[in-house]
């Protein structure tokens, strides 16, 4: 049996997700160095009680949305650590890869919660883009009409049935209409994510790495722009620098978490979304969601 630890990212946030976890040792001491870095009450604002006019106060901000994922899936991490517990392989996806790297123990929590803090505000000030999933699909079409469009590529290839395009407003929505799909649904973003319209945010953030301490990883992670194993400390930063301007391949990390071996995969953090997508796409896994107290058996 070989396990599987993954980590969602933005759109899986839900108000209350840290009320389920906030018994566990440590949490509120967690969500005060999130509070403090921010500069704003992160608690409250996961809990819709934000109400500071002069600071981003919604949980859909990337802003809170990116700190608040980490604080939640960082936490069941460590109790599952301390209970023993530990994964064959970790991956994330998008903000996830922060925490699937936390897990295998290449940065510590306040690392963690630092980066994605300056990679939150970085994304959040990038904006002028667009993104769209497009669900129901032939592939070859799509790929044919992204060949042809300036301005728009595929940021997270989720799925053979589900993909989201990000670029510029005007070729987002030009490629939608022109191709067959079942649905195509406008997302609710500030910028073009996983383009590289985020190239100068990217430039920024890999700057900063570049201060950033790795360690290798206690087991192998499955990055983004790269589904492949690795436990070294420099492949993995020089993966991450790549993350914003380049896509999810997370249609590629299925496929490679089962040629790997992979039969079950736990999703650490609100929501079901990855492991939705692991029923559809990997044949015989199991999966599981952890994403409070009473899922880990406390």
């Amino acid at each position: 049996m070989s396990i599987a630890w993954v980590f969602p990212g933005q759109g899986s946030q839900k108000t209350g997700m840290a009320d389920p976890v906030l018994s566990l040792p440590g949490a509120e001491e967690r969500f005060a160095l999130a509070s403090n870095l921010l500069g704003r009450d992160l608690l409250k604002i996961c809990r819709g009680e934000g109400s500071d006019a002069d600071s981003p106060s919604d949980l859909n901000d990337t802003r809170n949305t990116q700190p608040a994922l980490f604080a939640v899936e960082s936490l069941i991490v460590d109790e599952l650590l301390r209970q023993g517990r530990q994964p064959d392989l970790v991956a994330g996806h998008s903000l996830g890869e922060l925490v699937a790297l936390y897990a295998a123990g290449v940065f510590d929590a306040a690392t963690g919660l630092e980066l994605m803090q300056r990679r939150s505000e970085l994304m959040a000030s990038a904006g002028g883009g667009a993104m769209t999933a497009v669900i129901g699909f032939d592939r070859s079409q799509l790929e044919t009409l992204v060949d042809a469009t300036e301005g728009v590529v595929i940021a997270n290839d989720n799925s053979d049935a589900q993909v989201v395009l990000s670029g510029s407003p005007e070729a987002v929505n030009a490629l939608s209409e022109a191709l067959t799909c079942k649905r195509a649904i406008p997302l609710a973003v500030s910028g073009a994510f996983h383009s590289p319209f985020m190239a100068k945010a990217a430039d920024a953030f890999a700057s900063h790495l570049d201060s950033v301490a790795f360690a290798d990883a206690r087991f192998p992670v499955f990055s983004n722009t790269d589904p492949t194993p690795s436990r070294d400390a420099g492949e993995l930063k020089q993966r991450l620098r790549r993350q914003m301007t380049t896509g999810v391949r997370w249609r590629e990390t299925m496929a490679a978490m089962t040629s790997s071996g992979v039969d079950t995969l736990v999703e650490i953090g609100p929501g079901n979304v990855l492991s939705g997508l692991a029923k559809r796409a990997m044949k015989g896994v199991t999966t599981s969601q952890l994403a409070s107290v009473g899922d880990l058996g406390l």
